[in-house]
């Protein structure tokens, strides 16, 4: 397994620090949390797998599943499939951000599904 670091420390933006959130992989204990911005609490339900789906388990709040399998795909990809809450019919590409394709990278390089957000300090 790699251990990878925060490839962005803390989030600055005019030389001031802006609000982070802690990614913790909850089935690797043993790894660092990787620092991402406080949107990301937001983002994550772009790549979130739904609990009780092709064996996604109930998870507690604040707590994210994120099957290896779509994160490979995705970061491949550079994109991520969203459907529109008006037009369930049809989906739309987004663009990943920077810290997404680093966040993703540091999924699939430790073999990370079970993740936890946590404010930064």
């Amino acid at each position: 397994m790699l251990s990878w670091p925060a490839l962005r420390p803390e989030p600055v933006f005019q030389g001031k620090s802006l609000m982070a959130i802690h990614v913790y992989a909850v089935d690797r204990p043993e790894l660092p949390p990787l620092t991402m911005p406080d949107r990301f609490r937001h983002d994550i339900a772009y790549f979130m797998s739904v609990p009780g789906q092709e064996g996604v388990p109930p998870l507690p709040p604040g707590e994210y599943w994120v099957r290896l399998q779509d994160a490979q795909i995705w970061l491949q990809e550079g994109v991520v499939y969203v459907v529109s809450p008006l037009d369930s019919q049809h989906q739309t590409e987004l663009e990943l951000t920077d810290e997404q394709e680093d966040w993703l990278t540091w999924m699939i390089a430790n073999e990370v599904q079970h993740i936890r957000l946590v404010p930064a300090h």
